[in-house]
């Protein structure tokens, strides 16, 4: 075991969970092999604390670095700050300015809070919905978050959030009071939401849902959300933290013609530093007076520095273009090697965020065993890969030379049965679990 792998046993007894979020659980990649922690990284390069060099072929931050690790610029925007006071008794005026520019990219939001993460930017856009309609009820699709007003969904079953995204979320530690108050549907699904529109119409706060994620939206889908949701009073809250700044300079919903009261936007908005956003109509933000919403560290000024600095970049040197090239190279690298190879896989999601699943048996044991071969190549990777400016396409093409011979040799494994046999730990795991 190297230094990362002694560290992250250590950290399982101290830490519940083992680490701060569950997409880095190395159980979710590589059991007992994976690198857990970093020493330091540049551009689309990690290196672990053995200093041990790995592309990052994978998820990037989770989605947070979309220029790439450590930029000189955003960096230097944000030691600029840093330098001047990061926090003090007055407010910074970076966040006027960052919501001035966001509400220029956004010509339908009039106004703007802030906060640092996704998930409690999510509790913000809702919370706000709830006080301005006077409503409890939450209709959402996808995946939105770890709050209460999330989890409670599985309140009424065990299993109504295993179609949004992350399975085996339990509601342990939610008040049971909360039960149906939240209830999902599945994207282009219109007979299941206005099922649920027709039985807790006068009860709606909000509807939340993601602009995109791996499916294109069907004709008529978003009309009827539209329509449904402005003549019943009720929130549309777009969820822009995963798709954001990712298929254009702003949020998907603008290249779909959807027409939000709310968006949230966090991650990929200022390239690794922690930022979130949650714009929307004056109607519906100016109910955030009447809420108590507040808190300290959503005055500092690391975060509006960086995510200006980052949508300046993003503006100038048009980083959703090269995102979009650099993702349908991947996808269509995938699909040109496993024609070749023989090797059953489907791939979806937006271009910057792709993804593919292998179709033959035993998914997880081809997926780990995946993993093991790219890692022990130079490669952190798993079967999604989240495209940052950094990636050029010559870094690209070298994964994809790397990606056939693995391909070639899970497909000859599964030809000989050979698959499990293989690997060197245990198989990954996929949702959510409890570490014991």
């Amino acid at each position: 075991m190297g230094k990362s792998q002694e560290l992250y046993v250590r950290a399982k007894k101290i830490i519940p969970g083992g680490t701060q979020l569950l997409s880095k659980r190395p159980e979710q990649f590589l059991p007992d092999y994976w690198p857990a922690y970093y020493k330091k990284a540049k551009g689309c390069r990690v290196w672990d604390l053995d200093d041990k060099e790995y592309v990052d072929a994978s998820y990037m931050g989770i989605g947070a670095n979309t220029i790439g690790y450590a930029d000189d610029e955003i960096d230097g925007a944000v030691k600029a700050v840093i330098d001047a006071g990061s926090m003090t008794t007055l407010n910074t005026p970076e966040e006027v300015a960052l919501a001035e520019r966001l509400i220029a990219i956004h010509p339908w939001a009039d106004m703007a809070r802030f906060a640092r993460s996704g998930g409690e930017a999510m509790m913000v856009a809702v919370r706000i919905a709830r006080a301005a309609t006077g409503r409890d009820v939450v209709l959402f699709c996808g995946y939105h978050g770890w709050h209460d007003w999330y989890i409670a969904a599985n309140l009424s079953s065990d299993s109504a959030l295993d179609g949004q995204l992350l399975p085996g979320l339990k509601p342990a530690g939610v008040p049971r009071h909360l039960k149906d108050t939240s209830f999902p549907f599945n994207f282009n699904n219109k007979a299941e939401f206005q099922d649920l529109l027709l039985k807790y119409k006068d009860k709606i706060a909000a509807v939340v849902m993601e602009p995109i994620r791996n499916i294109e939206p069907e004709e008529g889908f978003w009309e009827c959300v539209h329509t449904e949701t402005g003549k019943n009073g009720i929130a549309l809250i777009i969820d822009e933290v995963t798709a954001g700044w990712r298929l254009n300079l702003g949020g998907a919903h603008l290249l779909y013609n959807i027409k939000p009261d709310i968006a949230v936007f966090a991650k990929g908005m200022s390239n690794g530093y922690p930022m979130a956003a949650v714009i929307g109509k004056k109607k519906y933000m100016d109910a955030a007076q009447d809420s108590f919403i507040s808190s300290t560290y959503w005055t500092e000024r690391i975060g509006p520095a960086a995510a200006l600095a980052t949508i300046d970049k993003m503006e100038r040197d048009k980083v959703q273009e090269h995102l979009v090239k650099i993702g349908k190279i991947v996808q269509d690298g995938w699909n040109t090697i496993a024609k070749k190879t023989g090797l059953s896989i489907h791939i979806g999601s937006i271009y910057p965020l792709s993804h593919f699943d292998f179709q033959d048996k035993d998914p997880l044991v081809l997926k780990t065993l995946f993993i093991q071969e790219m890692l022990g190549r130079g490669y952190l990777a798993t079967n999604s890969f989240y495209c940052c400016f950094a990636h050029t396409e010559d870094v690209v093409r070298q994964y994809l030379g790397v990606v056939e011979e693995v391909f070639s040799l899970i497909k000859k494994s599964i030809d000989e049965n050979t698959s499990a046999k293989l690997l060197k730990g245990p198989v990954c795991q996929s949702g959510f679990k409890r570490l014991n």
